[in-house]
């Protein structure tokens, strides 16, 4: 099965994928501890199929769109414009290493990243190589600064990185490197409660009776998330994808992230899917999505091989459509837009 995707007016063959590579705070710019930063980047630990996919790092051509950065700090603005984390830079006095906080400053740096971004071409290509790091752990680096550009617009925590290996008409090969934001339930942070949730919160958090994993429960359940669930079951009984019903094997998959929702949307069952874990996560992470019509949309992000493990491909039917009113194709809107990893 060969996936063929187009940037900038060429196409190119899709020959694999790596995925969910963080940009951690130690490599990016933006920090939220107190280190200097290095701009060498974690991509796994030595394996057989890390050193395929990099061709044994004898050839790092690769590219990032001025297109995505945009689209990446418009998905990170209100982190940078109400910011739910503390914010570092670290200098030097008299020898001595200072870390000032600088949490207020980081609305002006977004509006300065943004200026920066719109005024760069269209095509960031650079160049990248192995870092000279002891095994097992493989990390790349590169002296470009278009490359530096995602260490300055990242966040910690909630930003991470996937990469296409793709093959244009001359059988080149080019990784296209893309950013994305991850907006995870498990980051608390990121779910903005309202004031009577943020007392019951609290109370949950302050309870030392309750394991970790016990208060994030706990906090789903009083954000919504339990009744959320028994009206998308009410609604959708099952996973169109593997027809199973058993609410035990189901996950109310929102379309449209809390960190993104007003209150009523966060309990809004028409916000969801029904989805067997696997497809969840697929659905959750972007690499899934569905027209109107309720045929598939599989990301490229996806590999040929692992879409024929998974058995999908665009444009199959699972008949999800009908579970589509108008509601719901709002919402299913938003998840194309503003979640589903296209390129």
């Amino acid at each position: 099965m060969s996936i063929k995707v187009e940037l900038l007016g060429e196409e190119y063959e899709v020959i694999d994928s790596l995925n969910n590579i963080t940009l951690a705070d130690s490599f990016l710019k933006n920090k939220t501890g107190t280190g200097h930063g290095e701009a060498k980047l974690y991509v796994g630990n030595e394996s057989t199929n890390l050193f395929d996919f990099f061709e044994n790092f004898s050839y790092g051509k690769a590219i990032l769109l001025k297109k995505d950065l945009l689209s990446f700090l418009s998905s990170v603005k209100d982190e940078y414009i109400k910011p739910q984390q503390r914010y570092y830079k670290t200098r030097r006095v008299n020898g001595v290493e200072v870390s000032d906080d600088v949490t207020s400053e980081m609305p002006l740096r977004w509006q300065q990243l943004d200026t920066l971004v719109e005024n760069q071409s269209d095509s960031l290509n650079f160049d990248f190589f192995r870092s000279d790091i002891a095994p097992p752990r493989v990390y790349i680096n590169s002296n470009s600064e278009n490359y530096t550009l995602l260490r300055e617009i990242g966040i910690p925590n909630i930003s991470y990185l996937s990469i296409l290996k793709l093959k244009d008409n001359k059988d080149n090969t080019i990784f296209y490197f893309k950013p994305f934001v991850n907006y995870s339930n498990d980051i608390i942070g990121y779910v903005y409660p309202t004031p009577q949730e943020e007392n019951e919160i609290a109370t949950i958090e302050e309870n030392s009776k309750y394991t970790a994993k016990k208060k994030s429960t706990l906090v789903c359940s009083r954000i919504g998330q339990g009744k959320y669930r028994e009206k998308l079951l009410d609604e959708m009984p099952y996973c169109p994808f593997t027809k199973i019903s058993d609410e035990r094997l189901l996950i109310a998959s929102h379309m449209k992230p809390w960190v993104k929702s007003n209150d009523s949307e966060k309990i809004n069952s028409k916000n969801g899917l029904m989805l067997s874990p696997t497809y969840d996560v697929l659905f959750d992470k972007g690499f899934i999505t569905f027209e109107d019509n309720g045929k598939l949309i599989v990301s490229p992000f996806i590999s040929p091989m692992n879409q024929k493990r998974l058995n999908i491909h665009t444009g199959k039917q699972i008949g999800i459509e009908i579970f589509f009113d108008k509601e719901r194709l709002n919402y299913l809107e938003y998840h194309r837009e503003h979640i589903y990893m296209g390129v």
